[in-house]
C-alpha cells in the first residue's frame, strides 16, 4: 500500500552541469504562473531577507580594472567589492581578454565582451534565491552555470607622460548574466566617471547596485547607478517572443534618465550586414552546432557578430561553448585549435591575424572587415572555398564547402536590399530580420514541440497511490513519420530537405540540451499532477485500513514529497503545498502519541 517514490523518474531525468541553460519551450509546465510585474522599488518579501552585497552579488560577481605595466604587461590593478574571490587561473583570463590585440588599432574608446570558463566551483548564498528567480528566465536568459561573462568598456589615448605613450586601461563588469546591452550601457555611465575620477566612483557604484532590486524575470525595474536612473524589464519565458513588454510612459518616467526595450539583444542587421546573402545558411550552421570561427579587425565586431551568431536560433538556446573573443593566450587555445581531431561544436570570434593559418583547418570561416553603415551597399561575394583564406587580410566572406539543406529565400535578400537601396532605418531593418530568424526557428521547432507533448502520459493514467507513470521515449523513426502531415510546410514557405536537416538536428548538442530540459519540465509536470492528486484523497480513512507501520511510511514518503516539491519549485495548482501540510498534519494527529513525538515536525509550504 504505500506511497512509491520517484526512483524510477530519478536518473532518468539526471541533470547535466548546464542543463538549467537549456531551452524551456512553449508547454511549459509553469505556463498558468503569472508573474507579478510591479516596480522596482517595492520590496519583494523574499528580498527583505538578503545580506549585504547579496543584491550586488545577484547582478555581477566582480567589477575589475584591467592596466598595462610595461614588465608585467596586463594586470588587475583593482577588485571591487574587495572581498570578491577571482582565482589565479580567472584573473589571467580577464587581464588578456579585457585589452585588443595589438593589430585591432583601436584608438579611442571599445566596448565588447568576452566569456570565459569558471575557474572553481563556488558555492552562493544566493543559490536557492537565484535559482527562483531563474526559473522564469527565458532559455537564452539563464544565468550562465560554468563561464563567467566579461564586459569591457576598453580606454586607449596618446599620453607622452607615460613611457608607452598610450593611456591603456579596461573597466570590466564579471557577470554570470548575458545581459549584454544593459552591461554595455551601465558601462556607458560608469567607465567616463571613472576614468576621471578613480576608485571613489567605484566604490559608489557598487554600494547604488547593492541597492537594487534583483533581476527577476518579469519585473520593471527602476535602477539608479550613479545620479542616473535606468529602466528595465527583465523578459520571462511566458512573454510572446519578438514583442517587448516595456512601455515608456510620462507619468511615472519623469526620473528615468534611460529606458532600455531590451536588456540582451544585439542589432543582428548590423552583425549580418557583411554577409547577409548568406543568413540562412548561417542559422542552419548555428542550429546543428557546427565549428565555427568569425574573423574580425576588432574585439567589437567579434563579440558582436558572434553574439548576433548565437541569438538567430532564438527562442532555442545554443547549448555548445561560444567566445564572443577568443585569444592566443586562452587557457582552451590548445583544446580548440589541435589539428589532432576534428574541432569542437563551438563558435570563436578572433581578431589576432595568427588566426588565419592556426584555425584553417575548420570547416566554416567567416571573415569580416569593418562593419559598414547600414546606408552603404555591401559588395557580397559568393560562399568561398576553404582553400582560399590564407591570411586575416582576405576578402570579406563565408568559406566552407558546406551546402545548405534548405532552398535559399531569396525574399528575405530582396526585402533587406530594398531596405538598404530606400535608406530604411537600421532598427527596421533589424525587426525584419530578427522576426525572419524567429519565424524560421518556430517552423522548425513546432513539430518537435507536437511529437514531445505525445509522449506525455494521459492525466487520467496517473494514480495517488503509484508513482507518476513515465514519460514515452523519443523514438527518431516515429518523429520522422510525422513530418508528412504536420511537419515545418504547414508553417514555412521554405523547401528543401527539412527531414536531412532534423536527422543532423537530432544529432547536436542543440537538440541535447532541448530536449533533456523538455524531458525535465514534463516529468516535474507529471510530479506536480500526482501531488495534486494526493491532495484529492483523504488521507485519514486510508490510513484506517493499514497498520502504524505503514501509516509511519507513508508520512515519511508523503514529507519527502513535499520537500522535493518545494526544493525543484513544481509547477502545482496554488495552496496545493499547503493543503497537503494540513493532509500530513491531521495523519500525525491520529497517530500514538509516542509516533506524533518522532514525526511531527510541521512543514512550511
Amino acid at each position: 500500500m504505500a506511497l512509491q517514490g520517484p526512483e524510477e523518474l530519478g536518473e532518468q531525468v539526471e541533470e547535466s552541469e548546464d542543463l538549467d541553460d537549456q531551452d524551456a519551450s512553449s508547454i511549459s509546465p509553469a505556463e498558468e504562473i503569472t508573474l507579478p510585474a510591479g516596480p522596482g522599488g517595492d520590496e519583494e518579501p523574499e528580498e527583505a531577507l538578503l545580506l549585504p552585497w547579496d543584491r550586488f552579488s545577484a547582478w555581477l560577481h566582480c567589477i575589475c580594472v584591467v592596466g598595462f605595466d610595461l614588465e608585467l604587461g596586463q594586470a588587475v590593478e583593482v577588485i571591487y567589492p574587495h572581498h570578491s574571490k577571482l582565482s589565479e587561473k580567472e584573473k589571467t583570463s580577464i587581464c588578456y581578454l579585457s585589452f585588443p590585440d595589438s593589430n585591432s588599432g583601436c584608438l579611442g574608446d571599445t566596448q565588447f565582451c568576452f566569456r570565459f570558463r569558471q575557474g572553481s566551483n563556488r558555492k552562493s548564498s544566493l543559490g536557492c534565491f537565484l535559482e527562483t528567480t531563474d526559473r522564469d528566465a527565458p532559455p537564452c536568459l539563464k544565468r550562465e552555470q560554468g563561464h563567467y561573462y566579461g564586459y569591457v568598456y576598453f580606454r586607449q589615448v596618446r599620453d607622452k607622460s607615460l613611457k608607452r605613450g598610450y593611456f591603456q586601461k579596461s573597466l570590466v563588469l564579471i557577470s554570470k548574466l548575458p545581459y549584454v546591452t544593459f552591461f554595455h550601457s551601465l558601462l556607458k555611465i560608469m567607465a567616463p566617471e571613472y576614468f576621471e575620477k578613480q576608485e571613489p566612483c567605484l566604490e559608489a557604484a557598487c554600494n547604488d547596485i547593492d541597492r537594487w532590486p534583483t533581476p527577476h524575470p518579469g519585473r520593471i525595474l527602476t535602477l539608479p547607478i550613479m545620479g542616473v536612473v535606468i529602466k528595465v524589464r527583465i523578459p520571462t519565458s511566458y512573454d510572446k517572443p519578438g514583442t517587448s513588454q516595456l512601455v515608456q510612459s510620462a507619468q511615472s518616467d519623469s526620473l528615468v534618465s534611460i529606458v532600455l526595450p531590451t536588456i540582451h539583444e544585439v542589432d543582428l542587421f548590423r552583425c549580418f550586414y557583411p554577409v547577409f546573402f548568406h543568413i540562412q545558411m548561417l542559422w542552419e550552421l548555428v542550429l546543428l552546432g557546427e565549428a565555427l570561427v568569425v574573423m574580425a579587425p576588432s574585439p567589437a565586431e567579434s563579440s558582436d557578430t558572434v553574439l548576433a551568431l548565437v541569438s538567430c536560433i532564438s527562442p532555442l538556446r545554443y547549448c555548445s561553448d561560444f567566445r564572443p573573443y577568443f585569444t592566443i593566450h586562452d587557457s582552451e587555445f590548445k583544446e580548440y585549435t589541435t589539428r589532432t581531431q576534428a574541432p569542437p561544436s563551438v563558435i570563436l570570434g578572433v581578431t589576432n591575424p595568427f588566426f588565419a593559418k592556426t584555425l584553417q583547418h575548420w570547416p566554416h570561416i567567416i571573415r569580416i572587415g569593418d562593419m559598414k553603415q547600414a546606408g552603404e551597399m555591401a559588395k557580397q561575394m559568393k560562399v568561398k572555398k576553404l582553400k582560399n583564406l590564407k591570411t586575416l587580410d582576405s576578402k570579406p566572406g563565408v568559406y566552407t564547402a558546406y551546402k545548405p539543406f534548405l532552398n535559399k529565400d531569396e525574399e528575405i535578400i530582396k526585402q533587406l536590399q530594398k531596405g538598404v537601396q530606400q535608406k530604411r532605418p537600421s532598427a527596421a531593418q533589424n525587426a525584419i530580420l530578427r522576426r525572419y530568424f524567429l519565424e524560421l526557428t518556430q517552423s522548425f521547432i513546432i513539430p518537435l514541440e507536437r511529437y514531445v507533448a505525445s509522449l506525455m502520459p494521459l492525466q487520467k493514467s496517473i494514480s495517488p497511490w503509484k508513482s507518476p507513470p513515465q514519460l514515452r521515449p523519443f523514438i527518431q523513426q516515429d518523429f520522422m513519420k510525422t513530418l508528412e502531415k504536420a511537419g515545418p510546410q504547414l508553417t514555412s514557405r521554405l523547401k528543401g530537405d527539412w527531414i536531412g536537416l532534423y536527422r543532423h538536428f537530432l544529432k547536436s548538442p542543440n537538440f541535447d540540451g532541448w530536449f533533456r530540459n523538455r524531458r525535465r519540465e514534463m516529468t516535474q509536470k507529471l510530479e506536480a499532477l500526482h501531488l495534486e492528486a494526493l491532495c484529492e484523497e483523504d488521507l485519514q480513512q486510508r490510513i484506517q485500513k493499514h497498520t502504524e507501520v505503514e501509516a509511519v511510511d507513508l508520512v515519511l514518503k508523503l514529507k519527502d514529497k513535499l520537500t522535493q516539491a518545494e526544493r525543484e519549485q513544481l509547477p502545482v495548482r496554488p495552496g496545493t503545498l499547503a493543503k497537503l501540510t494540513e493532509h500530513i498534519e491531521a495523519v500525525i494527529l491520529a497517530l500514538p502519541e509516542d509516533l506524533q513525538g518522532i514525526l511531527h515536525k510541521p512543514s512550511t509550504p
